[in-house]
């Protein structure tokens, strides 16, 4: 399915789910004004044509004591398709990160990561960076302040 296939209460569907997907089914399909059969087999059909790829809870990372967040430019020695894609792969499954972004111009890679302290981030340094013989610099940034996050996608336009 392509967004040229959505209708206008895809659209307004997917973009409800992404406010909020704990909404329930009865609450959609008032707030869309569709039934709710037709709510329920709408949010299937755009979970089996992948375009909910997942559900997840997000916390209050206030609530959960103090962290550190980083924001990591790496820079690797060789930039051929096998290179990149080697790093993405020894990067991307590692718990402390949380996006992985190839990148140009500047550095390769912008990594965002999120640890409980400063012993943990270095060794996240060494486990990603240090051991690796392709990495050739890596400058951190670390949060004092998050002013926002919203993992919210902008939708096309309904046709």
């Amino acid at each position: 399915m392509k967004s040229e296939d959505l209708d206008d209460i895809d659209l307004r569907l997917l973009d409800a789910l992404q406010r909020d997907t704990s909404a329930s089914n009865q609450s959609l399909a008032e707030r869309l004004n569709i039934s709710p059969p037709t709510c329920l087999r709408r949010v299937r059909r755009l979970r089996a044509g992948g375009w909910i790829a997942s559900e997840v809870a997000i916390l209050d990372p206030v609530r959960l004591g103090p962290l550190l967040t980083a924001v990591i430019e790496v820079s690797l020695d060789r930039q051929d398709a096998g290179s990149l894609e080697a790093f993405e792969r020894r990067v991307a499954p590692d718990e402390a990160v949380q996006q992985c972004y190839r990148v140009s111009p500047g550095p390769d890679f912008v990594l965002i990561a999120t640890v409980r302290d400063m012993p943990a981030y270095q060794a996240l340094a060494q486990r990603l960076f240090t051991s690796d013989a392709n990495v050739r610099n890596v400058k951190a940034f670390f949060s004092l302040h998050r002013a926002k996050f919203a993992p919210r996608l902008p939708l096309p336009a309904p046709a």
